[in-house]
C-alpha cells in the first residue's frame, strides 16, 4: 500500500516545533534529561492560568544538590512544571543554590513558532494548561499561579526529585528546600565538557564572567566574554556551546550552528550541541539534518535521551523512513512514563498509520487528543484521523474481498 497522503509536514510544523523546551531546548525535552533551553527573541507571559501581571508576587528559592554529595557538574535549569507545561524559572549558582520570581522566566518562546507557544498557552507538546478541576473563585489569581505546579531541576544525566508547589502562597516563607539530582545511567557521551577543564586561567576567568552575565540575562556581556574565552582557547567547547545558545535566541541561527559545531569539533563526545543542533534542525524544518544529528546523539546516549528519540521519528517520518520512525516514536513513548510528552504519541500514531496499522494508530492518536483537548492543531488532527479511519475501512473491505472465494 502507498504511504498515505496525510498532512504529516504540516501537523509536526504546527505541534513537534513546541516541543523545544528545553531547553531548553526544546526544547522541548519530557523526562528530564538536559540542562539547556532553546530561546528566541519574542517576548513571554509565563502565567499558566491566566494570571495576570497585577498579581502579588511569589518569590521561590531553595538549593539542589547531588544525591551522592558530590559537587554539581554544572549550573542546573530551575523548571516549573504546570499541567505538564515546563518554564525555565532559574539557574543555580555554582554551589546550587538558587532564587526567582514566579513568572519572571528564564526561558522565552521559539520564534518559529508563533502565537502557539506564545505565553506557554499551547505547551511544548500541545498540552494546554488548565485549572485542574478546581472551582473557580477558591484561589486567587496569585496563588493559582502555583495550581497543578511542581518544582524540578535540569541536569544533562541526571535525574530530578519533584517538589509539588501547589500549597505555596505568596506570604509563605520563599524557601522550599532542597532538590536532589540522582546520578542515571553511564552513557559514552559526556553531560561536561571535559576538554574545558583544561582552559588557562584567563579563557576560565572570561567563562565563568560570561556565564554570571547570562545568568543575570546580560546577554551582550555574556557573549563578549565567552568570545574572549573562545579566543584565548579555542578548543573551549563548553564557551562556543554557550555562544551558539546565545545566536540562538538572537535568530542568528547560521552562528548558531556554526559555534554549536565548533564545539563539536572541539569535543566529539560532548552531547549538548549536538541536542541544540538537533532542535535547529527541527527549528528550521530541514529533516535529513535532523535524522543524522539526532543518530549521532544517540550513539552518545541511547539511555537518557527520549527527546532523542522523539525528535528522530519526527525526521524519519518526514523523510518517510517509516519503520524507524514508528520505533524511535516507541522508544520515546516508553521513556516517558509519566507522558510528559504526549506529542511523541500523535507522531507515533502517523507512523503507524504510514505501516498500514490503522487500529494502533487511532489507539495512539486519540490518546493524544483525550490529554490534549485544547490542541492548536486539533482540526488538522481530527481530519487526519478521518483519513486513517477511512483507510482502515478500505484495507478491511479489501481483505474482505479477497477472502471470497473466485
Amino acid at each position: 500500500m502507498r504511504p498515505l497522503k496525510i498532512a504529516a509536514a504540516a501537523l509536526i510544523l504546527t505541534g513537534a516545533l513546541n516541543a523545544q523546551g528545553g531547553k531548553g531546548g526544546p526544547a522541548a525535552p519530557p523526562p528530564t534529561t538536559g540542562n539547556s533551553v532553546p530561546r528566541s527573541t519574542q517576548p513571554s507571559t509565563p502565567f499558566p492560568d491566566g494570571a495576570g501581571p497585577n498579581s502579588r508576587p511569589i518569590y521561590i528559592s531553595g538549593n539542589v544538590m547531588m544525591s551522592d554529595g558530590t559537587p554539581l557538574t554544572d549550573r542546573a535549569k530551575i523548571e516549573r512544571v504546570c499541567n505538564g507545561v515546563p518554564h525555565v524559572e532559574a539557574e543555580t549558582d555554582k554551589k546550587g543554590r538558587f532564587s526567582f520570581e514566579v513568572g519572571h522566566s528564564l526561558e522565552l518562546p521559539d520564534a518559529s513558532v508563533g502565537s502557539d507557544i506564545t505565553g506557554r498557552g499551547g505547551s511544548p507538546f500541545g498540552n494546554s494548561p488548565n485549572t485542574g478541576g478546581m472551582p473557580g473563585g477558591r484561589l486567587g489569581s496569585n496563588d493559582k499561579l502555583l495550581w497543578g505546579c511542581e518544582l524540578r531541576a535540569a541536569l544533562v544525566g541526571f535525574r530530578s526529585d519533584v517538589i509539588q508547589l501547589d500549597t505555596i502562597h505568596y506570604m509563605d516563607n520563599p524557601n522550599i528546600g532542597t532538590i536532589v539530582l540522582h546520578r542515571i545511567a553511564k552513557v559514552d557521551g559526556l553531560t561536561i565538557s571535559v576538554v574545558s577543564a583544561l582552559a588557562p586561567k584567563d579563557a576560565r576567568k572570561a567563562y565563568e564572567k560570561g556565564r554570571e552575565a547570562e545568568a543575570n540575562n546580560k546577554m551582550d556581556d555574556a557573549q563578549k566574554n565567552f568570545e574572549k574565552a573562545v579566543s584565548a582557547y579555542p578548543q573551549y567547547s563548553a564557551a562556543w556551546f554557550e555562544l551558539g545558545r546565545i545566536d540562538e535566541q538572537g535568530n542568528r541561527l547560521d552562528e548558531a550552528r556554526k559555534a554549536f559545531q565548533q564545539a563539536i569539533a572541539a569535543e566529539p563526545k560532548f552531547v549538548l550541541p549536538h541536542e541544540q543542533l538537533s532542535w535547529l534542525a527541527l527549528r528550521e524544518a530541514k529533516w535529513q539534518e535532523l535524522v543524522d544529528m539526532t543518530d549521532k546523539w544517540l550513539v552518545l546516549d541511547s539511555l537518557n535521551s527520549p527527546d532523542a528519540y522523539y525528535l528522530s521519528s519526527i525526521g524519519n517520518l518526514q523523510t518517510q523512513h517509516f519503520d524507524v520512525a514508528e520505533k524511535n516514536a516507541q522508544a520515546a513513548v516508553r521513556m516517558d512514563p509519566g507522558k510528559k510528552n504526549m506529542r511523541a504519541r500523535y507522531v507515533l500514531g502517523l507512523a503507524l498509520a504510514q505501516n498500514n496499522d490503522f487500529t494502533g494508530s487511532v489507539e495512539a492518536i486519540k490518546s493524544y487528543l483525550d490529554a490534549t483537548p485544547d490542541a492548536k492543531d486539533k482540526a488538522v488532527i481530527l481530519k487526519q484521523l478521518e483519513q486513517i479511519q477511512a483507510a482502515a475501512q478500505e484495507k478491511v473491505q479489501s481483505e474482505a474481498n479477497q477472502a471470497k472465494p473466485q
